[in-house]
């Protein structure tokens, strides 16, 4: 590997993997992301990400150089290949010759296409969280490993492990984010709708003269007669469109509620 800015560009790679809570985010894209970061530190033929749940594949993401090797590199390991391995053991499948991994029939279908896209070495690292599971990162080379000049096996694999893990972090800081933001979502919006229920209650007790309970009672009679969300029987009486007379005789349809004089 060359050292010439080598650092900087990884130190970027990292930073960038971690960087998942943009409104656009899109995980396909992300990956695809990691992956070019890994092929161009690692001077690879291609990479891809393979997310992985319960020992199946859910997803492929591949790098913009070669997207279509990757992808098929990818989608022939769903019987078997690195990145299942590698995620099964949560350890990295250190680099493998194809060829020699073809001839002791190893990963066949896989090994087969690898070969017809001229593939030479392979190596995978799990996408892990702690101890959470995500997938597998697999790098396609077009040398056997540790032929190069400047090949360092070791600091390849290392290097390959350490974006996988920012990915891994990255991605589960965003099913985080997205999660929460869901929640306060809702929790918003169920403080809203008290707000207006209560709005309304209120408008409604002052109007008829009536206690806030029966004005309740009414609008949630109302709401179950006409089988409409109670938020939504709120909104239409806070902006003046609800039929307020409909409203009333709910009252006098409730149990032990007392008549109220019109």
């Amino acid at each position: 590997m060359r050292y010439a800015n080598w650092e900087i560009r990884l130190a970027s790679a990292l930073v960038e993997a971690a960087d998942t809570l943009a409104e656009d985010f899109e995980a396909t894209r992300y990956l695809q992301q990691v992956s070019d970061r890994c092929v161009e530190l690692l001077d690879a033929r291609a990479a891809g990400v393979m997310l992985i749940d319960g020992g199946r594949p859910v997803s492929l993401a591949a790098g913009s150089r070669h997207e279509q090797v990757a992808l098929d590199l990818l989608e022939a390991q769903r019987g078997g290949g690195p990145c299942l391995d590698s995620y099964g053991s949560g350890k990295p499948v250190p680099p493998v010759s194809i060829r020699v991994a073809h001839a002791a029939a190893r990963w066949p279908d896989f090994t087969e296409r690898a070969l017809g896209h001229d593939i030479v070495t392979t190596f995978a690292v799990p996408l892990r969280c702690r101890e959470n599971l995500l997938g597998a990162l697999n790098v396609f080379a077009p040398t056997l490993p540790g032929t190069g000049p400047d090949d360092d096996v070791t600091s390849e694999l290392h290097v390959a492990q350490a974006l996988a893990d920012a990915a891994a972090l990255g991605l589960q800081n965003r099913h985080t984010y997205a999660r929460y933001r869901t929640l306060s979502g809702q929790l918003q919006q169920a403080l809203s709708s008290r707000v207006r229920v209560e709005q309304a209650k209120g408008m409604l007790a002052e109007r008829w003269g009536v206690a806030a309970d029966q004005a309740f009672m009414a609008l949630r009679q109302y709401a179950r007669r006409h089988r409409l969300p109670l938020d939504q029987v709120a909104s239409a009486v806070i902006e003046g469109a609800a039929d307020d007379a409909e409203l009333l005789r709910e009252i006098d349809a409730g149990a032990g509620g007392p008549r109220v004089e019109r």
